[in-house]
C-alpha cells in the first residue's frame, strides 16, 4: 500500500475518526507480529509486544512527520519495543554458534535458495531464521520479506547505513551457516560447482 493511502487514514484518525485506526492495524499487524516474533522467539511475548506497538503508534500518531514510510516508522517502534522486552526478560534470547563464512559461500546460498520452489524456499528460510538471534532475524525479515532498502532498514533499526551493510552481511552469513546445516547437502553441492 502507498504512503499516501496510509497518510489518508492517519489524517482521519488525527481528526477524531478513531475507527480508521483499524485499517492501519489490519494492514500491518501480520508483519509487526512476524518481526516481534523473530526477535522474541515466543508467541505470547510477540503478541503482547505487537499490541504494545500499536498502542504506542496510536498514542504518538501526531508525531509521525512523514519523513520516512509509515511502515518503516511502525517497524522501528516494533523493533524498539521488542528490544525493551528482551532487556526485561533475558530468557527469550537465543544464540547460535556461527562459523565464519566467505562472501562466495553467502552468494552460493543465495543462488541455491533462488532456484528452490518458492514455497519450499520460504519454508526453508522461515525454519532456519527461527534459529537466528532475534536482531538478525528481524533484519533479514525486513530485507527478504518486506524488500526494504538498506536506508529504510537503517532508519527502522536506528543504525548508520554503513553499519547496516556490515550487519546485513553478517546476518546473511549466519543464515547461510544455518541453511547449510539444515538443507539437503546435495542441493548445496550442486550450486557450489
Amino acid at each position: 500500500m502507498t504512503t499516501n493511502e496510509d497518510q489518508y487514514y492517519i489524517n482521519l484518525i488525527i481528526e477524531g475518526h478513531t475507527n480508521a485506526f483499524k485499517v492501519l492495524v489490519d494492514r500491518y499487524k501480520d508483519m509487526v507480529f512476524t518481526l516481534t516474533h523473530r526477535i522474541l522467539k515466543n508467541r505470547e511475548e510477540a503478541e503482547e509486544v505487537s499490541q504494545d506497538t500499536f498502542v504506542k503508534v496510536y498514542k504518538s500518531l501526531k508525531k509521525f512527520k512523514g519523513d520516512s514510510k509509515f511502515s518503516t516508522w511502525i517497524y522501528k517502534i516494533a523493533y524498539n519495543s521488542s528490544l525493551d522486552r528482551l532487556k526485561k526478560n533475558k530468557k527469550f534470547q537465543h544464540h547460535v554458534a556461527i562459523n565464519e563464512f566467505t562472501a562466495h559461500e553467502v552468494k552460493t546460498m543465495d543462488n541455491a535458495l533462488k532456484t528452490m520452489e518458492e514455497d519450499e524456499r520460504k519454508q526453508a528460510i522461515q525454519d532456519c531464521m527461527a534459529l537466528l538471534p532475534g536482531d538478525d532475524a528481524y533484519l533479514l525479515t525486513l530485507y527478504y520479506y518486506e524488500g526494504l532498502s538498506l536506508e529504510e532498514i537503517s532508519k527502522t533499526m536506528g543504525l548508520k547505513p554503513n553499519h547496516m551493510k556490515v550487519k546485513l552481511f553478517r546476518s546473511r552469513k549466519k543464515l547461510a551457516t544455518i541453511l547449510k546445516q539444515n538443507l539437503e547437502p546435495e542441493l548445496i553441492t550442486d550450486y557450489e560447482r
